[in-house]
């Protein structure tokens, strides 16, 4: 075990060592090409039993654990930071590629490696759905920084965030299959339709919950208020599971709602979850890296089966289950085929192929060294090319823009005041006014405005213009008449016919 090798004072050394060389892995991935989960996956890997021998740590029922609460935190920040006006254009095929596509995908797979491997039918399914979703902490980490269209983001997101469900309920009714002589499929699909609509119901009410009371309740610290909003993603998830409904569903759509309601301390939540699911992609993927021995995976068997694998999941079963999932839809050829390639696994099929292992099945340590691989082989061949395969579709999106947020001064439990941000586009009516002529409620003021880059000191005579950031100090209860001014459209005049 990880705790067991190491005294209090050297296991706080490594904890920082961890960390530091996690920041800067994420700091220098871009430039390198390669995603920064698979170089914390590395490190793992460096300091394990297998490699400098640090860190001896072989103990699965933890390792699940620690993914589980991760990927809770991780799809919690995801979706705080997913617009519902973008993801609602998309949600029909992002439900079915979560659906209908991780079926075909996990039936393609799951053939394949009852053909490849000494496995039973039902054995080769469960390595299949094992491997049949996107994974939202890979996904999020590696579009989050990309110039991607907002379609083809949205769409990917909203997938990954969705996907999981479907994912864990086949791997544990498979795993239900091969453990209990009494199982069913038959018996196993209400247990589905329960899970989906527990998840989705409680998720709701949740996030209705989660956004009236962060806004409702005052504390004295700033700081509490991000502490409370994670209590709610780790409550949802508790809640849903225990019951027998899909967590991970309720997480993601939770933070959905929160995420896109007015928020108080919107700046400090959203900061501070952005962080702590970077902490959380680091921990959990240097455990996962822990997890496996190289000296097992990368053996020769591994190796040619894993490659054989990844090319039939990458370029035959993802393909299929993207095409057929979205037809009748309205994805051009292009399209669909960038969504096929950006189909990356990463940390939840690590996390599902513990399932087997804790669960005792024989093969487990197969699926998990076979699993490991193809995580590999997807990140490495399909995270580092996202970018030049969108470019080479001519899917490529105008740079992303800082996001709308709200920065607090004070706290509002003593002064009912925020600085709020606001981005100008051609398309609102404050935009070519001049800040004298603003028809703004008493005593809200715009305290500074950034254009091009440049810091501009505003005063009466100053001009919005397209693109301007604009820092506006008001008061609490005037913040929804500030927005709905800020956001007003103009109003187009009809244009007048020639006259002959």
């Amino acid at each position: 075990m990880l705790i067991e090798s190491f005294g209090p004072d050297s296991f706080v050394l490594l904890a920082g060592l961890l960390l530091v060389a996690g920041v800067l892995v994420a700091k220098f991935s871009n430039r390198w090409g390669l995603p920064s989960l698979v170089l914390f996956i590395v490190i793992g890997m460096i300091i394990g039993s297998d490699g400098l021998g640090i860190v001896y740590f072989d103990n699965a029922s933890a390792a699940q654990l620690i993914g589980i609460v991760a990927l809770v935190i991780i799809l919690f920040e995801g979706g705080l930071q997913t617009k519902w006006n973008t993801v609602r254009a998309v949600a029909l095929p992002s439900l079915s590629l979560a659906t209908l596509g991780v079926l075909l995908t996990s039936g393609i797979v799951g053939y394949s490696a009852y053909l490849i491997f000494d496995i039973t039918l039902l054995e080769g399914m469960l390595f299949g759905a094992i491997v049949g979703s996107t994974d939202a902490a890979a996904v999020f980490a590696v579009l989050k920084e990309r110039n991607i269209k907002a379609k083809m983001g949205a769409t990917l997101e909203a997938e990954s965030g969705t996907n999981d469900p479907m994912a864990i309920f086949l791997t544990l009714s498979f795993i239900e299959l091969l453990t209990l002589e009494d199982a069913t499929i038959l018996g196993m699909v209400p247990s589905f339709f329960w899970q989906m609509g527990a998840g989705l119901a409680l998720g709701l009410i949740f996030g209705k919950v989660a956004s009236e009371s962060l806004n409702r309740i005052k504390l004295e610290s700033s700081g509490l208020y991000p502490i409370f909003s994670v209590s709610f993603a780790l409550l949802t998830y508790s809640v849903t599971a225990i019951i027998g409904g899909s967590g991970f569903l309720a997480v993601y759509v939770a933070a959905l709602i929160i995420g896109n309601s007015e928020l108080t301390y919107r700046y400090s939540i959203f900061q501070f979850n952005e962080g702590f699911a970077w902490m959380a992609q680091i921990l959990m993927f240097i455990i996962l890296g822990l997890l496996v021995f190289p000296g097992q995976l990368f053996n020769f068997d591994i190796i040619v089966n894993g490659l054989i694998l990844s090319v039939i999941l990458i370029f035959i079963a993802r393909p299929v289950a993207v095409f057929l999932s979205t037809i009748g839809m309205k994805y051009e050829f292009k399209e669909k085929l960038f969504i096929s390639w950006a189909g990356l696994r990463g940390a939840v099929p690590i996390v599902l192929a513990t399932f087997p292992i804790v669960a005792g099945l024989p093969n487990s340590q197969l699926f998990f060294n076979v699993v490991f691989f193809i995580v590999l082989t997807s990140t490495l061949i399909q995270g580092s090319t996202i970018s030049k395969v969108a470019a080479l579709l001519d899917l490529v999106g105008p740079k992303k823009d800082t996001p709308h947020h709200s920065l607090e001064l004070i706290s509002i439990g003593k002064a009912n005041a925020e600085m709020i941000q606001f981005h100008t586009n051609r398309d609102i009516e404050i935009v070519g006014k001049k800040l004298k002529d603003l028809n703004f409620p008493h005593q809200v003021t715009i305290s500074a405005i950034v254009r091009n880059d440049q810091l501009i000191s505003p005063y009466g005579e100053t001009e919005i213009k397209a693109g301007d950031f604009l820092y506006i100090l008001v008061s609490t209860q005037h913040k929804d008449e500030v927005r709905k001014l800020l956001e007003k459209k103009k109003v187009r005049q009809p244009v007048k016919p020639a006259v002959e």
